[in-house]
């Protein structure tokens, strides 16, 4: 199957075909089920994140920052592999770069 280029942003939860449809971080190339199965990432870094929150604003003396965040720093990560791995060599560089 072809792949197509597309337009990451992990802060704005996008994966575009359209370069100039929104602000983005990363350039990818991917087919569809690539593009879902990221979107399915995003997402799920999102929830991590909204699960987080409450965790973040009242933090309990008992509960190590770590914990609270292991959650969505996992997703984060799985996140970032998966665009490393659809990257073009430029993306690729950039997240090496920022390693």
């Amino acid at each position: 199957m072809d792949k197509t280029t597309y337009y990451v942003s992990v802060g704005g939860r996008s994966v575009l075909q359209d370069q100039h449809a929104a602000a983005y971080e990363w350039v990818i190339q991917a087919t569809p089920q690539e593009v879902d199965h990221l979107m399915g990432l995003l997402n799920l870094m999102q929830e991590k994140e909204e699960e987080a929150f409450p965790g973040m604003v009242f933090p309990w003396p008992d509960t190590p920052e770590e914990s609270v965040n292991r959650a969505y720093e996992a997703a984060i990560q799985q996140v970032y592999q998966e665009i490393y791995r659809l990257g073009t060599p430029e993306t690729r560089r950039e997240i090496e770069q920022s390693i």
